[in-house]
């Protein structure tokens, strides 16, 4: 099958989640021998179905974590997303992962730290307790040299903060500051939201 028709029928199925269950093993065979546009799908979809499914994702998660290694930008991206997601439903499924993650906090790629991110936000929202020793690494990228993950940064804080507030309220300052200072209107709202986050759960 060509790459258009095999991208559209993917398409079609990652609308249809009632046959998501019985295709893991289908989509999960695209991760080999196929297009960076295609495997970076199956990435994604993977993940997605990872979230409902994660017991029977299994077997994918060793075939999706060297794709953290990948030298193609996207497929970083997508293989982070796609562990945030399964470590959201099952963090035991992805622990022997957990610290190759933080690699890609300092990527070269601002859409792979956005990722990073987002699935930290994910895997942080059942599993809170194991970013206790990490929060420092959020706290640099709230000093991010890209808008889109400025903007991002706070909301892990505020993730946290309704769940574990003891490991960020130290950071409660930056965030005000953030709050009241940054040249961007929406890094302003998360920090603000954060501070909420925080105290309110104190």
């Amino acid at each position: 099958m060509d790459e258009k028709r095999l991208y559209s029928e993917l398409g079609l199925l990652t609308n249809n989640k009632s046959q998501w269950e019985k295709n893991i093993d289908y989509v999960g065979s695209l991760l080999i021998g196929n297009s960076p546009k295609i495997t970076a799908k199956a990435l994604w979809m993977l993940g997605e179905m990872g979230l409902q499914y994660p017991e029977k994702i299994e077997p994918y998660v060793d075939k999706i974590a060297p794709f953290l290694e990948s030298e193609d930008d996207l497929l970083r991206e997508r293989s982070v997303n796609a562990l945030g997601r399964i470590g959201r439903a099952n963090f035991k499924l992805i622990a022997p992962y957990f610290d190759f993650l933080f690699k890609r906090s300092t990527d070269s790629c601002p859409n792979v730290r956005l990722s990073f991110i987002w699935a930290s936000e994910n895997i942080a929202t059942n599993t809170p307790e194991v970013y206790e020793e990490h929060i420092s690494v959020f706290a640099a990228l709230l000093d991010d040299e890209n808008n889109r993950v400025r903007i991002e940064a706070p909301e892990f804080f505020r993730v946290i903060g309704k769940r574990r507030p003891e490991y960020v309220k130290q950071y409660v300052e930056k965030l005000q500051y953030l709050k009241e200072h940054d040249d961007e209107k929406v890094v302003r709202i998360h920090a603000k939201g954060a501070i909420k986050a925080i105290e309110l759960s104190q």
